[in-house]
């Protein structure tokens, strides 16, 4: 079977570039398009794949500032020649479902999220500060992108969703249905302490806005709880400013360092709204237990007195309620731990092999 991989752009590592590490290694003889790629700023891995680029690459500092070149990205994908393939596999967040395949090609898209910055546009807006002019020049840019995308996702034969709420927007947005296959996480490099927990929570997230991490900073502060903050971000300063005490910042931190943090923590705190969130099912491979808003991916992955709680209301108060009664002993690390593994890598390819082979065989 030839097989082609589809990617939005090569210009960052984060938690679309994870999928589709796994992706290569499934297919390992699938080629990669992919709108831009820069070497320089992703894993030194990279430059032995076969990574075919469009057009785009040549634009004068797309590598840096792909944004400024939104209007590029349908037609570029459009370019790609993708016949001679049984299958196309698209790793998308952004336009990689767009490509043109043959009838005989089967086209799957694995969908992180329906295109956040047309569908989501409000809330995006927010998180990337974007001013009342630039805004203005983008209305008439984003109508047309939203109707090429909804056309787009006609050309999809499957789609696959991350999460539930991921499946709800595609069939908001797109008008199509999905199956789940959540998206591998490995849990062979988290395993539970024989320790007993230690008297803090944790956050462990880019420091940004839609994130929330100001929840569970103000939480802990009121309550004069130990907070540990892992990350970095635009909104570190303002976080320190609000924190007491109790509240810690370490910034980035190794590997090794994150799982002796996460075996040791009291219970992880996960106070945004994600479209799934690994961070979470690290920390229970850790056998750690998760205090989550009741939204997003969390709903998939958090077992509500099993391995931690939710909170209903994105609301310092309403975290603080879970907080002040929460006993980390309640819950099983060994629970928490199986919880884990149902989303480990080698979960992530029997179920998504096991979902190629079907759609093949129906194509035939």
């Amino acid at each position: 079977m030839k097989v082609a991989l589809v990617h939005d752009w090569l210009n960052q590592m984060g938690g679309a570039e994870n999928v589709l590490e796994v992706f290569v290694d499934m297919f390992p003889h699938a080629p990669i398009y992919t709108s831009i790629f820069d070497p320089k700023r992703v894993s030194p891995t990279y430059r032995e794949w076969d990574i075919r680029v469009s057009w785009m690459n040549k634009l004068p500092g797309v590598g840096k500032h792909h944004q400024l070149y939104l209007p590029f990205y349908p037609l570029a994908f459009e370019s790609f020649d993708l016949s001679g393939y049984d299958l196309v596999i698209s790793n998308k967040s952004a336009f990689a479902h767009s490509v043109i395949t043959p009838p005989e090609t089967v086209h799957i898209s694995y969908c992180l999220t329906p295109t956040r910055f047309l569908w989501q546009y409000a809330s995006y807006r927010r998180r990337e500060g974007i001013g009342r002019v630039a805004n203005a020049l983008l209305q008439p840019i984003l109508t047309w992108q939203r109707q090429f995308d909804r056309l787009a996702a006609d050309r999809v034969d499957h789609f696959v969703a991350i999460s539930r709420e991921v499946q709800a927007r595609i069939r908001k947005f797109y008008r199509r249905e999905s199956v789940i296959i959540h998206p591998p996480v490995d849990t062979r490099r988290f395993r539970p302490a024989s320790r007993p927990p230690g008297d803090y929570f944790l956050v462990v997230s880019r420091l940004i806005p839609y994130k929330r991490v100001d929840l569970a900073v103000e939480a802990c502060t009121r309550l004069h709880l130990p907070l540990i903050v892992v990350g970095d971000g635009r909104d570190r300063k303002a976080l320190e400013r609000m924190a007491g005490p109790t509240v810690t910042f370490l910034g980035r931190v190794s590997q090794e360092e994150l799982v002796e943090l996460m075996q040791g923590a009291r219970a992880f705190l996960f106070p945004g709204v994600e479209d799934f969130g690994i961070a979470p099912v690290e920390a229970m491979a850790c056998g750690r237990p998760v205090i989550a808003y009741a939204g997003g991916g969390a709903l998939d992955t958090v077992v509500p007195g099993v391995t931690g709680e939710f909170f209903h209301e994105q609301r310092v108060e309403s975290l603080m309620d879970v907080l002040r009664d929460f006993d980390p002993f309640r819950y099983d690390p060994l629970a928490c731990r199986a919880q884990a593994e149902k989303f480990d890598t080698t979960v992530f390819r029997q179920k998504f092999l096991a979902f190629v082979e079907e759609v093949m065989d129906a194509s035939r």
